[in-house]
């Protein structure tokens, strides 16, 4: 992989990185303030550190300058394509470096569920949590359907405020194929010992 690629890679997928740039999602516009109001368990000192390196790295753009107390606040926005890696990128990583960064989006949900949890109180099913796995049998054509369908839904949302009735709600999504079976192989029905 090459540097560029890897430091892309690795801004997005740190799991502080990737909360500012959640927040940041659906064309919001936020000072430092207002994204540490969503993240009040990251210290100000820690969260003007992961500022620099996103706006350095061009993932997330100050978009105007606001008086606030005395002191000039940036307004930070998503830079276009800012939370992606690209499909080129994709496809130049090599099977082990695919696996490094699913295990760090696994590590994400993990440290997600863990603060989750970590409340005095909680409770799964008020709260709505759940994790399922579903297998489901789809033409490219019916996933393709499928896909788009849940886009849009969750697009429809994207721009919602946090409010005394409404709370983050992480959703994540995994979709793993089964494996190319080889038309090569012939079962012959027997066992080898």
């Amino acid at each position: 992989m090459s540097k560029l690629n890897e430091s892309k890679a690795d801004l997005i997928l740190h799991p502080i990185r990737m909360r500012i740039i959640q927040s940041l999602v659906g064309g919001a516009r936020r000072t430092t303030q207002q994204i540490s109001e969503f993240m009040t368990d990251i210290p100000q000192a820690t969260m003007y550190r992961h500022l620099n390196k996103l706006h350095k790295a061009k993932l997330i753009e100050v978009i105007e300058h606001k008086q606030v107390r005395g002191t000039m606040e940036k307004v930070y926005v998503l830079a276009e394509h800012g939370a992606e890696i690209s499909i080129k990128d994709m496809e130049k990583m090599t099977s082990e470096e695919h696996m490094e960064l699913f295990m760090k989006f696994i590590a994400n949900l993990i440290g997600d569920y863990g603060r989750y949890l970590q409340q005095e109180q909680f409770d799964l099913v008020k709260d709505g949590v759940s994790y399922r796995q579903v297998e489901l049998h789809l033409s490219d054509e019916e996933y393709l359907q499928l896909l788009q369908g849940l886009r849009e839904q969750m697009m429809q949302h994207v721009g919602n405020e946090p409010s005394d009735v409404r709370r983050r709600r992480l959703i994540a999504t995994i979709v793993i194929p089964e494996t190319k079976h080889s038309t090569n192989l012939v079962d012959t029905g027997e066992m080898n010992d």
